[in-house]
């Protein structure tokens, strides 16, 4: 990888990314990002307007998931009553890789950090939002090269 910051999370625009990789091992968590916007403010950017990337890699040391949640929802007829009410559920730790896959080739609509903790929401491909929260002691992101937002 050509570039690479270390914590510097917040020069980085993460909304609506695309999701092609995704792992957590041995207190890592990495996963590989399209569409990642970087901030002019970022100390990699030369330019002087934000920028876009893709096959960036975010990486959080010392990781530990918080908490991870299978977003609950509701269902209302045509006329607007309530049908079914499905509620949160969160995900058993032996569930984590087999939910993980329902993530690749979708999208991460949020990715967000405070404090040393980084959430993530997630649309899965059984059309279902996950939410995700990770701390971590330091967030590196590495990727190859910028291109141009409109492209």
């Amino acid at each position: 990888m050509k570039f690479r910051t270390e914590n510097e999370f917040t020069h980085f625009k993460f909304s609506d990314v695309h999701v092609s990789d995704i792992m957590m091992s041995f207190g890592t968590f990495k996963i590989c990002l399209d569409n990642v916007i970087i901030k002019a403010d970022n100390s990699k950017n030369r330019d002087i307007r934000d920028m876009r990337t893709n096959g960036l890699i975010l990486k959080l040391s010392d990781a530990n998931i918080i908490s991870f949640i299978r977003e609950g929802f509701k269902t209302y007829d045509a006329d607007g009553n309530l049908k079914n009410t499905t509620a949160d559920e969160e995900i058993e730790e032996t569930d984590y890789i087999d939910t993980f896959n329902n993530f690749l080739d979708g999208y991460a609509y949020l990715i967000e950090k405070e404090n040393e903790n980084y959430t993530f929401v997630f649309d899965g491909t059984d059309e279902r939002s996950y939410t995700l929260i990770v701390s971590a002691s330091k967030d590196e992101c590495e990727w190859d090269r910028f291109m141009n937002i409109e492209a």
